[in-house]
Protein backbone atom coordinates (compact mmCIF):
# COMPACT_ATOMS: atom_id res chain seq x y z
CA UNK A 1 0.00 0.00 0.00
CA UNK A 2 2.74 2.34 1.04
CA UNK A 3 5.63 3.38 -1.09
CA UNK A 4 9.06 3.52 0.58
CA UNK A 5 9.00 6.72 2.65
CA UNK A 6 13.05 7.57 1.67
CA UNK A 7 12.11 7.90 -1.80
CA UNK A 8 12.72 10.65 -4.44
CA UNK A 9 10.06 12.67 -2.10
CA UNK A 10 11.80 12.30 1.35
CA UNK A 11 13.09 15.75 0.60
CA UNK A 12 9.73 17.45 -0.55
CA UNK A 13 7.93 15.61 2.84
CA UNK A 14 10.79 17.22 5.32
CA UNK A 15 10.31 20.18 3.82
CA UNK A 16 6.75 20.13 4.29
CA UNK A 17 6.72 18.52 7.98
CA UNK A 18 9.40 21.29 9.01
CA UNK A 19 7.15 24.56 7.04
CA UNK A 20 4.34 23.28 9.13
CA UNK A 21 5.70 22.84 12.63
CA UNK A 22 7.95 25.95 12.41
CA UNK A 23 5.23 28.40 11.74
CA UNK A 24 2.88 26.56 14.23
CA UNK A 25 5.87 27.10 17.06
CA UNK A 26 5.89 30.97 15.96
CA UNK A 27 2.10 31.37 16.39
CA UNK A 28 2.34 29.69 19.83
CA UNK A 29 5.89 31.50 20.87
CA UNK A 30 4.59 35.15 19.59
CA UNK A 31 1.47 37.26 21.53
CA UNK A 32 -1.20 35.81 19.45
CA UNK A 33 -4.75 34.61 20.36
CA UNK A 34 -3.34 31.27 20.90
CA UNK A 35 -0.87 31.96 23.22
CA UNK A 36 -2.82 34.41 25.44
CA UNK A 37 -5.52 31.31 25.51
CA UNK A 38 -2.50 29.08 27.11
CA UNK A 39 -1.43 31.65 29.33
CA UNK A 40 -4.64 32.19 30.73
CA UNK A 41 -5.52 28.36 31.08
CA UNK A 42 -7.71 28.24 28.33
CA UNK A 43 -6.30 24.82 27.05
CA UNK A 44 -9.31 24.20 24.45
CA UNK A 45 -8.48 26.43 21.57
CA UNK A 46 -4.86 25.19 21.71
CA UNK A 47 -5.18 22.05 21.62
CA UNK A 48 -7.86 21.86 18.79
CA UNK A 49 -5.68 23.98 16.61
CA UNK A 50 -2.44 21.06 17.14
CA UNK A 51 -5.24 18.43 16.59
CA UNK A 52 -5.93 20.13 13.12
CA UNK A 53 -2.66 20.88 12.59
CA UNK A 54 -1.77 17.07 13.60
CA UNK A 55 -4.63 15.91 11.10
CA UNK A 56 -3.48 18.15 8.13
CA UNK A 57 0.30 16.56 8.47
CA UNK A 58 -0.70 12.70 8.94
CA UNK A 59 -3.36 13.55 6.04
CA UNK A 60 -0.65 14.45 3.61
CA UNK A 61 1.55 11.84 4.45
CA UNK A 62 -0.93 9.59 3.45
CA UNK A 63 -1.96 10.97 0.44
CA UNK A 64 2.02 11.16 -0.46
CA UNK A 65 2.81 7.51 0.73
CA UNK A 66 -0.63 5.83 -0.36
CA UNK A 67 -0.82 3.64 -3.43
CA UNK A 68 -3.01 6.11 -6.43
CA UNK A 69 -3.72 3.10 -8.14
CA UNK A 70 -1.15 1.64 -9.93
CA UNK A 71 -1.78 -0.74 -12.98
CA UNK A 72 0.32 -3.66 -11.93
CA UNK A 73 -0.47 -6.52 -14.47
CA UNK A 74 -2.75 -7.00 -17.42
CA UNK A 75 -5.13 -8.50 -15.39
CA UNK A 76 -5.81 -4.87 -13.49
CA UNK A 77 -7.47 -4.12 -17.03
CA UNK A 78 -9.74 -6.96 -16.75
CA UNK A 79 -12.24 -5.84 -14.04
CA UNK A 80 -14.80 -8.17 -13.43
CA UNK A 81 -18.79 -7.18 -11.92
CA UNK A 82 -20.55 -8.88 -8.87
CA UNK A 83 -18.24 -7.22 -6.13
CA UNK A 84 -20.70 -5.10 -4.16
CA UNK A 85 -24.22 -4.03 -4.26
CA UNK A 86 -23.33 -0.43 -4.63
CA UNK A 87 -20.87 -0.65 -7.57
CA UNK A 88 -23.27 -2.84 -9.76
CA UNK A 89 -26.08 0.06 -9.16
CA UNK A 90 -23.31 2.52 -10.56
CA UNK A 91 -22.25 0.31 -13.59
CA UNK A 92 -24.85 -0.59 -16.12
CA UNK A 93 -24.89 -3.50 -18.23
CA UNK A 94 -22.37 -2.99 -21.97
CA UNK A 95 -23.81 -3.85 -25.47
CA UNK A 96 -20.35 -4.65 -26.55
CA UNK A 97 -16.46 -4.84 -25.38
CA UNK A 98 -14.67 -2.12 -24.96
CA UNK A 99 -11.05 -2.02 -27.17
CA UNK A 100 -8.32 -2.35 -24.34
CA UNK A 101 -5.23 -0.13 -24.85
CA UNK A 102 -1.64 -1.03 -24.22
CA UNK A 103 0.43 1.22 -22.54
CA UNK A 104 3.76 2.43 -24.58
CA UNK A 105 5.79 2.91 -21.63
CA UNK A 106 5.24 -0.24 -19.65
CA UNK A 107 3.63 -2.01 -22.10
CA UNK A 108 0.42 -3.23 -19.82
CA UNK A 109 -3.09 -3.12 -20.64
CA UNK A 110 -4.54 0.28 -19.41
CA UNK A 111 -7.69 0.46 -18.11
CA UNK A 112 -10.09 3.50 -19.53
CA UNK A 113 -9.12 6.58 -17.77
CA UNK A 114 -5.86 4.97 -16.04
CA UNK A 115 -2.82 7.50 -17.84
CA UNK A 116 0.80 6.67 -18.22
CA UNK A 117 2.96 8.72 -15.59
CA UNK A 118 6.20 10.12 -17.25
CA UNK A 119 7.30 10.47 -13.11
CA UNK A 120 6.30 7.83 -11.28
CA UNK A 121 6.72 5.33 -14.50
CA UNK A 122 3.44 3.66 -13.79
CA UNK A 123 -0.32 3.73 -15.12
CA UNK A 124 -2.02 5.20 -12.96
CA UNK A 125 -6.08 4.15 -12.75
CA UNK A 126 -8.49 7.22 -13.25
CA UNK A 127 -5.45 9.42 -13.25
CA UNK A 128 -5.88 12.96 -12.12
CA UNK A 129 -2.36 14.67 -12.04
CA UNK A 130 0.91 14.15 -10.29
CA UNK A 131 1.30 16.42 -7.70
CA UNK A 132 4.67 17.72 -6.95
CA UNK A 133 4.42 18.97 -3.63
CA UNK A 134 3.02 15.25 -2.14
CA UNK A 135 5.63 13.38 -4.81
CA UNK A 136 2.96 11.15 -5.53
CA UNK A 137 0.43 10.73 -8.50
CA UNK A 138 -3.60 11.27 -7.66
CA UNK A 139 -5.55 8.21 -8.86
CA UNK A 140 -8.36 6.14 -7.86
CA UNK A 141 -7.63 5.18 -4.70
CA UNK A 142 -6.06 8.51 -3.24
CA UNK A 143 -7.97 11.31 -4.90
CA UNK A 144 -10.77 11.19 -2.36
CA UNK A 145 -8.20 11.58 0.56
CA UNK A 146 -6.16 14.37 -1.35
CA UNK A 147 -9.71 16.03 -1.25
CA UNK A 148 -9.75 15.88 2.35
CA UNK A 149 -6.42 16.52 3.05
CA UNK A 150 -7.05 20.17 1.10
CA UNK A 151 -10.01 20.80 3.48
CA UNK A 152 -8.06 20.12 6.40
CA UNK A 153 -5.28 21.89 5.34
CA UNK A 154 -7.30 24.80 4.16
CA UNK A 155 -9.09 24.74 7.76
CA UNK A 156 -5.67 25.23 9.82
CA UNK A 157 -4.13 27.31 7.29
CA UNK A 158 -7.40 29.93 7.90
CA UNK A 159 -7.29 29.17 11.27
CA UNK A 160 -3.39 29.92 11.34
CA UNK A 161 -3.69 33.65 9.29
CA UNK A 162 -6.03 34.48 11.76
CA UNK A 163 -4.00 33.76 14.38
CA UNK A 164 -0.76 35.69 13.31
CA UNK A 165 -3.37 38.38 12.59
CA UNK A 166 -3.85 38.79 16.37
CA UNK A 167 -0.59 38.77 17.25
CA UNK A 168 0.75 41.84 15.28
CA UNK A 169 1.79 44.69 17.92
CA UNK A 170 2.16 48.29 17.90
CA UNK A 171 5.48 49.41 17.43
CA UNK A 172 6.60 53.37 16.41
CA UNK A 173 8.79 52.65 13.30
CA UNK A 174 8.72 50.05 10.75
CA UNK A 175 12.08 49.12 11.89
CA UNK A 176 11.03 48.61 15.60
CA UNK A 177 7.86 46.78 14.22
CA UNK A 178 9.70 44.77 11.70
CA UNK A 179 12.32 43.29 14.75
CA UNK A 180 9.06 42.67 16.80
CA UNK A 181 7.20 41.04 14.52
CA UNK A 182 9.14 39.97 11.59
CA UNK A 183 8.79 36.03 12.21
CA UNK A 184 5.06 36.46 12.88
CA UNK A 185 4.91 38.11 9.20
CA UNK A 186 6.70 35.50 7.73
CA UNK A 187 4.38 33.17 9.04
CA UNK A 188 1.27 35.14 8.11
CA UNK A 189 2.72 35.47 4.56
CA UNK A 190 3.92 31.72 4.15
CA UNK A 191 0.38 31.21 5.40
CA UNK A 192 -1.81 33.21 3.96
CA UNK A 193 -0.15 32.45 0.14
CA UNK A 194 -0.99 28.57 1.01
CA UNK A 195 -4.37 29.62 1.80
CA UNK A 196 -4.87 31.13 -1.83
CA UNK A 197 -3.23 27.47 -3.45
CA UNK A 198 -4.98 25.16 -1.17
CA UNK A 199 -8.53 27.07 -1.77
CA UNK A 200 -8.40 27.41 -5.81
CA UNK A 201 -6.94 23.29 -5.76
CA UNK A 202 -9.93 22.77 -3.57
CA UNK A 203 -12.28 24.56 -5.35
CA UNK A 204 -11.05 23.09 -8.86
CA UNK A 205 -11.08 19.66 -7.68
CA UNK A 206 -15.16 19.29 -5.94
CA UNK A 207 -15.91 21.42 -9.12
CA UNK A 208 -14.65 18.51 -11.26
CA UNK A 209 -15.37 15.68 -9.00
CA UNK A 210 -19.07 17.02 -9.45
CA UNK A 211 -19.01 16.69 -13.11
CA UNK A 212 -17.10 13.31 -12.83
CA UNK A 213 -13.98 14.33 -14.37
CA UNK A 214 -10.59 14.34 -13.64
CA UNK A 215 -7.91 17.11 -14.32
CA UNK A 216 -6.11 15.45 -16.92
CA UNK A 217 -9.47 14.81 -18.74
CA UNK A 218 -10.45 17.92 -18.14
CA UNK A 219 -7.28 19.80 -19.91
CA UNK A 220 -6.15 16.70 -22.98
CA UNK A 221 -10.01 15.97 -23.52
CA UNK A 222 -8.95 16.96 -27.63
CA UNK A 223 -6.34 14.14 -27.33
CA UNK A 224 -8.25 11.87 -25.46
CA UNK A 225 -9.14 8.87 -27.25
CA UNK A 226 -12.45 8.02 -25.60
CA UNK A 227 -13.13 11.76 -24.96
CA UNK A 228 -11.98 13.83 -28.21
CA UNK A 229 -15.39 12.61 -30.31
CA UNK A 230 -17.24 14.10 -27.92
CA UNK A 231 -19.11 17.04 -27.93
CA UNK A 232 -17.60 20.25 -25.96
CA UNK A 233 -20.60 19.76 -23.25
CA UNK A 234 -20.70 16.00 -23.03
CA UNK A 235 -19.18 13.59 -20.12
CA UNK A 236 -20.01 10.09 -20.60
CA UNK A 237 -18.99 9.41 -17.08
CA UNK A 238 -21.74 12.59 -15.70
CA UNK A 239 -23.98 10.78 -13.48
CA UNK A 240 -25.52 14.18 -12.24
CA UNK A 241 -23.71 16.37 -9.53
CA UNK A 242 -25.59 14.27 -6.49
CA UNK A 243 -24.46 11.01 -7.59
CA UNK A 244 -21.00 12.00 -8.96
CA UNK A 245 -20.25 13.17 -5.44
CA UNK A 246 -21.98 10.24 -3.35
CA UNK A 247 -20.22 8.05 -5.98
CA UNK A 248 -16.81 9.92 -5.18
CA UNK A 249 -17.10 10.27 -1.66
CA UNK A 250 -18.67 6.36 -0.51
CA UNK A 251 -17.80 4.55 -3.07
CA UNK A 252 -14.48 3.08 -2.02
CA UNK A 253 -14.10 -0.23 -4.51
CA UNK A 254 -12.18 0.17 -8.10
CA UNK A 255 -14.84 1.00 -10.88
CA UNK A 256 -14.65 -0.47 -14.77
CA UNK A 257 -14.71 2.75 -16.35
CA UNK A 258 -15.28 0.64 -19.53
CA UNK A 259 -18.77 -0.59 -18.64
CA UNK A 260 -19.82 3.08 -17.38
CA UNK A 261 -18.69 4.22 -20.91
CA UNK A 262 -20.26 1.40 -22.99
CA UNK A 263 -23.42 1.65 -20.73
CA UNK A 264 -26.69 0.55 -22.86
CA UNK A 265 -27.88 3.25 -24.95
CA UNK A 266 -25.26 5.17 -25.14
CA UNK A 267 -23.30 6.04 -28.37
CA UNK A 268 -19.68 4.80 -28.51
CA UNK A 269 -16.81 6.10 -29.79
Amino acid sequence: MFKNVFGSGFLVRTAHVILTWLTTLILFLHDTDLRRQEENGEQLQPVLFVLLVLASVLLYFAVSLMDPGFVLSDSDATFTLGVAEEQQEMIPPVSKAPRQRRCGFCLLQQPMRAKHCQTCKRCVRRYDHHCPWIENCVGERNHRWFVLYLLVQLLALLWGVNLAWSGFSYAPTWKTWLRQNGFLLAAFLVAAVFVLVVALLLGSHLYLVSLNTTTWEFMSRHRISYLKHCGADENPFDRGVPRNLRDFFCVCRAVAWEEVYFREGSDPV
